[in-house]
């Protein structure tokens, strides 16, 4: 009976494991690990995300869960609470809007409100102590898990795999707008980002 008992358990563990692996539009500090490191691993080819830095979300923020060599960093970031990005940083983006990214989820662990958040934020850009991106260089977001703020509607939408550039201070009067033209990040801003959806995306 106790055998029988633990097999079930067993057997529901399994199950919730995989539904979370393939259906979870959200993800928190409670997301098992090796759950967030797989979705975080989607966000770019295999080829750089099985040799990069994975951080996942715990108690305190995000913690480094596997120590890479190639440069990258991949994560599940959270534009709101009940957003979910999985991204992959090149080297640049590790070295600085990575460092934001990190420092925001520590303030949400330290119950800390959004608008406070970003007010130290743009003041941290300010004194130096966040820097944006200071070359060219590339965002992976090309996992089928991304579920993202539409700014226009407020709702939180399925967006298909894409590619971000660092665009920093990037405005629609500095690239253009229209049909063809990319779709800015936080535009105006620092950490402003360019989004490219490739054509096997769609």
């Amino acid at each position: 009976m106790i055998a029988r008992h633990a097999i079930g358990i067993i057997l529901v563990m399994v199950i919730f494991r995989l539904a979370t692996a393939q259906d979870i539009s959200q993800i928190d500090e409670n997301t098992p690990r090796d759950v967030q490191i797989r979705i975080a691993r989607s966000a770019a080819p295999k080829e750089i995300s099985d040799h990069a830095n994975i951080y996942t979300l715990e108690r305190k923020g995000y913690q480094l869960a596997v120590e890479g060599y190639n440069g990258f960093s991949c994560l599940i970031e959270r534009e709101k609470p009940n957003t979910m990005e999985p991204e992959c940083y090149d080297a640049e983006g590790s070295r600085t809007t990575l460092k934001v990214r990190l420092f925001v989820e520590q303030q949400r662990a330290n119950h800390a409100r959004e608008e406070e958040t970003e007010r130290l934020v743009k003041a941290g850009y300010k004194s130096g102590r966040f820097r944006p991106p200071s070359k060219p260089g590339i965002v992976y977001m090309l996992s089928g898990s991304n579920y993202v703020l539409n700014p226009q509607s407020g709702k939180i939408i399925h967006f298909p795999g894409h590619l971000m550039f660092y665009a920093p201070f990037a405005t629609e009067k500095t690239i253009g707008s229209g049909a063809g033209a990319p779709y800015i990040v936080h535009p105006g801003e620092p950490d402003a980002l360019l989004i490219v959806v490739p054509a096997t995306a769609h």
